[in-house]
């Protein structure tokens, strides 16, 4: 069955498209309003990790609203929600059997309701499938670490390409550079290289003893 994955470049939605892909034919697809080119960060992360990509334009007026939502608001909460359900809905009319996201056990936001998911697999005909839904922040985090080499640091300086990066750049162009900082507060994103590196495990191995070394494990 093919499957258009949600895909941002960061860690969770990564790590959804590594859990779907022994049961689905998975494509990466960032959905853009072509506001800024943030969509080429997720591009180069999903062909490090091997996955196809493609990005979908979504309704730019949808962003407006979102953007015009968030300063009435003083907070980004409803107008990320508003552009996700609309990106879910936009990937739901492509040519695949499936749609997932990223999203969590504790997100707050994005978030789809039981309702608002069986009202997209029914007008579309496809399945909603989220393969995190069970996971929370520490169990993420630690089979991330694991698996993927990650960047971490300040949203704004983060190269992504969720909604947030293109909403910015709008919120900038109509209201000015101090609005940022009055609807967005200080939080820290990701952004996935690639897979860990071989030697990192390689070198756990080698600091472990091995039988004749005359070590003896700690009780």
């Amino acid at each position: 069955m093919d499957l258009g994955l949600l895909y941002s470049g960061g860690k969770d939605s990564t790590l959804a498209a590594l859990l779907l892909e022994d049961f689905y034919d998975v494509t990466l697809v960032t959905a853009t309003f072509g506001i800024a080119d943030a969509w080429d960060h997720a591009r180069r992360t999903a062909d490090a990790v091997g996955f196809d990509f493609e990005t979908v334009e979504m309704d730019q007026s949808v962003a407006e609203e979102a953007v015009e939502q968030m300063v009435e608001d003083g907070y980004p909460r409803n107008g990320i929600q508003k552009v996700h359900l609309h990106a879910l809905e936009v990937v739901a009319g492509m040519d695949f059997d499936a749609v997932a996201d990223g999203t969590r056990r504790d997100d707050r936001v994005p978030s789809v309701s039981r309702a608002q998911a069986q009202s997209l697999e029914d007008r579309h005909g496809i399945e909603y499938i989220v393969p995190l839904a069970g996971f929370g922040r520490g169990a993420v985090d630690s089979l991330v670490e694991e698996t993927l080499e990650v960047t971490t640091g300040p949203s704004e300086q983060i190269p992504k390409a969720d909604y947030e990066a293109e909403l910015r750049a709008l919120l900038v162009r109509e209201h000015g550079e101090e609005a940022v900082s009055e609807v967005f507060p200080d939080h820290t994103q990701t952004y996935v290289q690639g897979f860990a590196r071989a030697d990192d495990a390689s070198e756990s191995d080698a600091e472990a003893p091995t039988a004749g070394s005359g070590k003896t494990d700690a009780k």
